[in-house]
């Protein structure tokens, strides 16, 4: 059952996930390596009462041709893991999401990478959990060739048992700090975890203390069938993507289920798909806006983001005539289901699609504050999502928007926090604080 409030993430891949945002007027297209301008943006979102800092990352500069990959801010960015603990000292309530790949990293090193991450923001820490399907990552980590789609997500439930296991080593009690006595530690409230499984082996304990959330919150993105199933067995956080309110309640309801039938309490995920929010004075200034942002986006990186949709080089198609049919890949499915079923609901020809897929072709509410509060309402309390990930059309203007007005007028209807519930960010997502495995009390 969707909460009275909305949560509200802001999707930062690194700072917009618009192609042409860069360049709008005004824009900052310094940002991704700026380090005084993100954290602008994230003191902005913590003065606007978001729950967290959503950071997407790649482990390869996308495989496009070129001419399409010079034009993009997308596909370059600090590393998540670097970046989010510098955010945490200019920070107090902000939660910090990092994405972090189980193709490719040993479990050990993310399990100790986060708990950091936990410890020196107190508390406000979440892992992306994702399997990586661009192919070209494989080849950076020593490997020819992508993962199948099955065996990635058997290795990142098998991933996820162990990080969290790792985590779980330490009882919240066993450092005593007893200077008296000399003892640093309680050798009972230690666990090694001996994992031996189909992918890996990990004996343990994780050398640094149990996280301040016991866990970090545990995020997903994957919208195929085996996404949705791991998400419900493990996820606290969806992102996802859907262009309609019926999808995302369709979603919402499938995600739910799963969770009830494996005996979890549906409101302990949170789902929040991602949502592009233009704002102006009335409906058609802000159609403008957008308008004026997706005619800044090159037809050669347009055609390249359709190809990485459909996992198939797309420049070989009449530009001029309907998407053909286009065969599986190893590629992401859902990505591709969205952009052919884009296609066949809106009748697009293959440049019209590129062009929408070029731009952002996912949600998107473009309008008044009142509008998208309007917009936003609807969404939660007809089930279709928790909340949002919000992102931004261009910066900073388009954060600023957000905050300086379309939160107010969330607020006056009380569908948004005037406060932080608590430090961490489980408390402000309303999320239990997981229990150690090893340990009671």
């Amino acid at each position: 059952m969707a909460g009275s409030q909305l949560k509200l993430g802001a999707f930062m891949r690194p700072v917009s996930i618009h192609t042409a945002a860069w360049r709008y007027p005004g824009g900052t297209p310094e940002a991704n390596f700026d380090l005084a301008h993100i954290t602008r943006f994230a003191q902005t979102l913590e003065r606007g009462l978001f729950d967290a800092f959503f950071m997407a990352d790649h482990l390869a500069v996308l495989n496009m041709p070129m001419e399409a990959l010079k034009r993009s801010a997308t596909v370059t960015s600090f590393d998540p893991l670097t970046l989010l603990p510098a955010l945490a000292m200019v920070t107090e309530h902000l939660g910090l999401i990092a994405t972090a790949s189980t193709t490719f990293e040993p479990p050990y090193t993310v399990a100790r990478r986060f708990a950091s991450l936990d410890h020196i923001s107190g508390g406000r820490a979440a892992w992306n959990l994702v399997t990586t399907s661009n192919p070209d990552a494989a080849l950076n980590f020593g490997q020819s060739g992508q993962m199948e789609h099955g065996e990635r997500y058997r290795r990142a439930r098998e991933y996820f048992d162990v990080v969290t296991g790792l985590w779980d080593s330490w009882a919240d009690d066993a450092f005593l700090h007893d200077a008296k006595s000399g003892v640093f530690f309680d050798p009972d409230r230690l666990r090694r975890l001996d994992h031996e499984g189909e992918f890996f082996s990990v004996r343990g304990p994780l050398n640094i203390a149990r996280p301040v959330q016991g866990w970090p919150v545990i995020v997903q993105a994957g919208a195929s069938e085996a996404g949705r199933q791991l998400a419900a067995e493990t996820a606290e956080m969806i992102f996802c993507s859907h262009a309609t309110l019926a999808e995302g309640q369709r979603f919402y309801a499938d995600i739910k289920t799963r969770m009830a039938a494996l005996g979890r309490d549906p409101d302990h995920l949170k789902i929040l798909p991602g949502a592009l929010v233009v704002v102006a004075d009335t409906v058609q200034q802000a159609r403008e806006k957008r308008a004026l942002l997706d005619s800044l986006v090159h037809y050669d990186s347009a055609i390249a983001s359709l190809s990485i949709a459909l996992g198939h080089d797309a420049s070989v198609f009449d530009p001029d005539a309907p998407l053909p049919e286009v065969p599986e890949s190893n590629a992401s499915k859902s990505g591709r289901d969205r952009a052919i079923a884009l296609a066949r609901r809106e009748n697009l020809t293959v440049r019209e699609l590129a062009q929408r897929l070029g731009g952002y072709s996912g949600l998107a509410f473009v309008g008044t504050p009142e509008s998208i509060a309007d917009a936003m309402e609807e969404w939660l309390m007809t089930e279709g999502s928790d909340g949002f990930n919000v992102m931004f059309p261009y910066l900073p203007a388009g954060l600023d928007d957000m905050v300086d007005r379309v939160v107010p007028a969330l607020q006056r209807r009380g569908l948004f926090r005037t406060a932080y519930e608590g430090k961490t960010l489980r408390e402000n997502l309303g999320l239990p604080r997981p229990a150690n495995r090893h340990f009671t009390g």
